[in-house]
This record gives C-alpha cells, structure tokens and sequence, in this order.
C-alpha cells in the first residue's frame, strides 16, 4: 500500500516511528522503497551529487529531472520534493507555479518548504488550500546558510521559543509534518509534544515522531559527514577498491 501523508499523522498518535531517507535516482529510489522506507525526500542536497558547495545553486529543473527518476523506482513510499532557493520565496504566485509543476511533471505527493516566518506561513497556507501538500521545515534551514551558518539552531531561550511558535504557525498552516534540522533535543521534545502532525528529525535527537538523513551519508559516499549523520557503511572504500581491482585487471590483461 503506498504511504499517504494521513498515515503519516495516523502513524504519530499510534507512537509508529517514521523513516525517512533521500534519493536523486531512479536505481537508489528502488533499493529504498523495497527495503519498506516510509518516506523519500528528494532533496537539495541533490548539491553534493551535482558538485556544488550548498545548496543554493539547485536549480527547479534539475530537482524535477531528478524527482521524475526517483518517482518511477517507487511503487510504496511517500514522495517528497524539495522547493530549491528563489523558486517560492518571491511571491505565493511563484510558489504556486513551481510547487504545481514538481506535483504535475513528477507524481510525486508532496513538496518541502524551508522557514517559518510569517511570510512563508501565508505562502504554504495558500498552497495547502490549493490542494498541495506540504512539509515545513524549521531550525537550521540550508538555503540560508549565508545568514544562519551550518550551526546548530534554538540553543538559547528565545530562540527555541522562536522556532517552537513558528512549527505551531506550520501546523495551523496545514502542513503534514515538520522537518527539525539540528536544534537540541529538548527543544526537538517539546515541539513533538506540542503539535499534532508529525516531526521528522535531522540531528534533533531521538523523539521526534521519524528520522531523516542524507542516504549518501549513511551509505559513506559523502566526502564531509554532518555531525549529526550516522555511517551505517563505507561505499568509498568498496567503490574504490573495485575499481582499483579492475584497472589492475585490466592493465595486465587478465580481464576479460
């Protein structure tokens, strides 16, 4: 049965902890949704598979080419789109266009947002009222990393007041669920137990209703590791010696 964002919230009141992984193509896609994965986020950390420093320089075109691929490798999990920097933030119009054409050129079933404040609020009510599903996303938010640094986020009083009030405006907003990205675990805990709709984790601790991270990190491909990502394998090493077996090979003729 394919994952809807109503099981998600299902899933939340019935204490089922949800996994979430990322995927850019169709062959990684496929491995994540047969293993039962419960969520696919396409995200813009498709940067590091392009080569770029952050995630700014993504542009809408290449997240749709690379969404479209994962979409086909996937029968069961719930798919989930990133928006990428400057394709929503300049006018609910431009939210509006970009959000229906990921949905429209895809299949996939939900698009990502980044932020909380009022502005964006409003942009993503309007978007659920128009039927497009959306998943917030608050504490460290990658598309402003020229403002915010690659730190953690909410570490003081007011600023964790600030990022508790701004999921509470996301979930009157109509959003299914909430990333929390790199903020302590207390606060992570209190947002949890506040809201309705599911928290999905990323370095927030371990009570949040489900965990992300990036697959190319647990899989050991990344070439820097966040400090909050778990290596679950080192795929480098086992590429690397691969293809270092078959150029041997091949240079002293015993392959083929």
């Amino acid at each position: 049965m394919a994952v809807t964002t109503q099981q998600l919230i299902q899933w939340k009141q019935q204490g089922r902890s949800i996994v979430a992984l990322t995927a850019w193509d169709y062959a990684i896609a496929q491995l994540l949704d047969a293993t039962g994965v419960d969520l696919i986020l396409v995200g813009d950390s498709l940067a590091v598979v392009l080569g770029y420093e952050t995630t700014l320089p993504v542009t809408l075109e290449e997240m749709i080419h690379h969404a479209k691929a994962v979409r086909r490798g996937v029968k069961n999990a719930l798919v989930v789109v990133d928006l990428p920097f400057l394709t929503y933030q300049e006018s609910i119009q431009q939210a509006m266009q970009s959000a229906g054409r990921v949905l429209k050129e895809t299949g996939a079933q939900a698009v990502k947002l980044e932020g909380g404040y009022p502005a964006m609020v409003e942009t993503i009510e309007r978007l659920v009222q128009a039927g497009i599903p959306v998943m917030g996303h608050v504490g460290l938010t990658p598309q402003s990393v020229h403002q915010l640094g690659l730190r953690q986020q909410g570490k003081t009083p007011e600023a964790g007041e600030r990022i508790l009030n701004q999921a509470i405006a996301l979930e009157q907003a109509g959003v299914f669920s909430i990333v929390l990205e790199h903020i302590p675990a207390h606060l992570a805990l209190q947002i949890t137990q506040k809201l309705r709709i599911p928290t999905i984790g990323i370095g927030a601790g371990s009570d949040c209703d489900g965990q992300v991270l990036v697959t190319a990190d647990i899989l050991g491909l990344s070439e820097k590791q966040p400090p909050f990502a778990k290596v679950y394998t080192n795929l480098r090493e086992t590429i690397t010696k691969a293809v270092q077996d078959y150029a041997v090979e091949v240079r002293d003729r015993q392959f083929p």
